[in-house]
This record gives structure tokens, sequence and C-alpha cells, in this order.
């Protein structure tokens, strides 16, 4: 304890097979007060609050009852899905092994596969009115590469949503700094009727995501 009464943060000793990095992520970690709040309630991760502010500012689930979680691991996301809307139909898929979560069915899969998509419709009792994606890329270390990648899968996961969401459906999507690309923009700004950026707050103040929450599908020509 401080004079003050207050806690000071939590430093993490750099252990013999630790690395620098890896020691300022765990201290960053134990320090996070959104990493704090999910275990309390009950979340896997603190990305589940990324959710909840953009809900807050854009009422992504007011109208939600059949939605498709891409990039779902852990599964942050779903679990806020499953709190708000208990009702909602929820397939999520990730080429990770993401731990069962009751009401939700999950594909451990790439959603680049050509199998995917039709895996992803088949799992709904019909075409969703929510497509979220909380998807990046591996990094490999090169900036430009990796943003590069991340914005192939955004734009996978946008054509997805063209392609299969109901009328009046909601895309909302991590993108990185600089925002969606032109092309990709283009896209949304043709099928939605309104295409917004946001930063919500539980993203940390270094990180370069943004999201974009393109809302009311205008349908298929």
């Amino acid at each position: 304890m401080t004079r003050s009464g207050r806690n000071p943060d939590k430093r993490v000793r750099t252990a013999k097979k630790r690395t620098a990095s890896q020691t300022r992520w765990l201290e960053r970690q134990l320090n996070d007060p959104y990493v704090k709040q999910a275990k309390a309630e009950g979340y896997r991760s603190r990305a589940a609050y990324k959710l909840i502010e953009l809900d807050e500012k854009f009422s992504i689930l007011r109208q939600a009852s059949r939605v498709v979680d891409l990039g779902i691991a852990p599964g942050g996301w779903a679990q806020v899905v499953r709190k708000k809307k208990p009702r909602a139909g929820i397939v999520g898929i990730d080429l990770l092994e993401t731990d069962p979560i009751e009401g939700v069915t999950i594909l451990q899969m790439d959603f680049m596969a050509d199998e995917a998509p039709p895996a992803l419709e088949a799992a709904l009792d019909g075409p969703p009115d929510l497509v979220m994606s909380d998807m990046a890329a591996n990094t490999v270390g090169h900036k430009q590469t990796d943003h590069l990648r991340t914005m192939g899968l955004v734009e996978a996961a946008a054509w997805f949503a063209v392609e299969t969401l109901e009328k009046g459906g909601t895309f909302v999507a991590k993108v990185l700094a600089g925002g969606t690309d032109k092309d990709l923009l283009d896209l949304l700004k043709k099928h939605f009727k309104t295409v917004k950026h946001a930063k919500p707050p539980a993203s940390r103040k270094g990180s370069s995501e943004w999201y974009v929450v393109a809302q009311g599908f205008k349908g298929r020509d």
C-alpha cells in the first residue's frame, strides 16, 4: 500500500524463460481493469466489453435473432450475445479450438475455406441478421504485410455479410488504423444505409484496432 492507501501497480519480475516483452504484457494484463472485470463477470476475455460498448453506442444487438461470430475464440463476443439475447441463434467459427458455450454452435475450421460459408449458413434456421467479426491475421512482424492480411479477412467477412445477411441486418468488424480500405468502404456504403467507424473505450489506447459498423443492409440486387 502507498501512503495514500492505494495499491500500486503490480510489477512482475522477469523470469529466466520470459522475455522483457512478455513480462510487460503480463504486467499490463494484471493491471488492466477490463481483464479484472471480465474475470469477475465470467467473460472469457476483455474483448467482450468492446462489443458491449459498441452495442451501447449503435444498438447492434437490439434486433439480433440469428448471429454469425467470425473469429469466435475464446468466445467473449458470443457470451455477450447469449447474455443480452438468450433466444438468439448463434454460430461461430475459428481456426482455434474454442471451449463449448451453451446455446452456441462452434465450427473449428478456416473461414477462408470454400466450405466454411455454407457450413455457417446451414447452422442457422435462416439468414443471419448480424454478422460480427473480431478476426485478425496472425502477425509476421512486418507492419504492411500484417495490415494487408488482416484487411483481407475483413473483406472476406464483408462479402460473406453481403451475400448472406437478411435485409435490415448489421455487419460489425475489427479493422486497423486508417479505418476501412476504400474499396471495402465503397462496398459497405453500397449495401448498407449507414457505415461508421468507432474505437470503443475497451480498445487499448496504443492499439491500432478500430471497428466498422455497417447497419441497415439494403438487400441483394
